[in-house]
């Protein structure tokens, strides 16, 4: 069985990523936590070149990316050149775009054009790769299945991947450990993160492994399918407001699986 390499989703950390100067000392800081691999996602506006000097400043590796659709279908070779620049052979996005969803129509018009941008990225030698929330397994308006039904039936297996958020999908009522052996070999990158519903019945995220999501049946399929990373994210609801102290507390849960 595999055993993947653990990352850390920058989006977590997006508030302290925004300056180049501030990329600096966020990849120090987890450098000395003993992080070598990261998500780019939510970056603040300085060059590609910039952001490579720093990532080999600290060893860093990108494992995958989230960037903006609608720059990735407009200017793919764009993209391509920079993800070169940062050392990353996989392009996400983070979510399909409004106008995307709801119907069999606005999918597939959605799918026609991430698979024309992917098929650019993979004659560079780089993949498209897709995060999910929860509403790609809500039931389309025209159709019995969901988005992902038809992401997963009516993409190219060798132009469209998947980030896999465990929490959202345990979230929209899919068991995510299960649901990770429909999408394999077409994962590189698993989102780990959990959360909780609080005394008001709200969700509320939560450091990994204090939540109600079942991370080491999730970790066993992962190992399983010999998917190469699982990155933490949070996006909000911090220890004490603070996501870097999140941060350290789900690295240490997941160097404990």
């Amino acid at each position: 069985m595999n055993k993947p390499t653990n990352a850390i989703q920058l989006y977590t950390l997006r508030d302290h990523i925004k300056k180049a100067e501030d990329f600096d000392k966020t990849l120090a800081r987890l450098h000395k936590l003993g992080v070598r691999d990261v998500q780019i996602s939510a970056i603040g506006d300085f060059s590609a070149e910039i952001q490579g000097e720093i990532l080999r400043k600290y060893d860093m590796h990108v494992c995958v990316t989230h960037k903006n659709f609608d720059w990735l279908t407009q200017s793919p070779l764009e993209a391509v050149e920079h993800h070169r620049q940062i050392g990353c052979d996989a392009i996400g996005i983070g979510a399909a775009p409004a106008e995307a969803r709801g119907n069999t129509g606005n999918v597939r018009a959605f799918l026609e054009k991430a698979q024309k941008a992917a098929g650019v990225f993979k004659q560079n030698g780089m993949q498209f790769h897709y995060h999910n929330h929860a509403f790609e397994f809500v039931r389309l308006d025209d159709h019995r299945d969901s988005m992902m039904d038809l992401m997963l039936r009516e993409t190219d297996p060798e132009l469209f991947y998947f980030i896999p958020d465990v929490a959202w999908m345990h979230y929209a009522g899919v068991d995510p450990a299960e649901y990770l052996y429909k999408m394999r070999g077409r994962v590189k990158v698993v989102h780990f993160k959990d959360y909780i519903f609080d005394k008001d019945g709200y969700r509320r995220f939560v450091s990994l492994g204090q939540g109600v999501v079942n991370l080491k049946d999730c970790y066993d399929a992962v190992c399983e399918l010999g998917i190469p990373y699982i990155a933490y994210e949070q996006d909000c609801d911090w220890t004490d407001g603070d996501p870097f102290r999140s941060t350290e507390e789900s690295w240490a849960f997941l160097q404990s699986l």
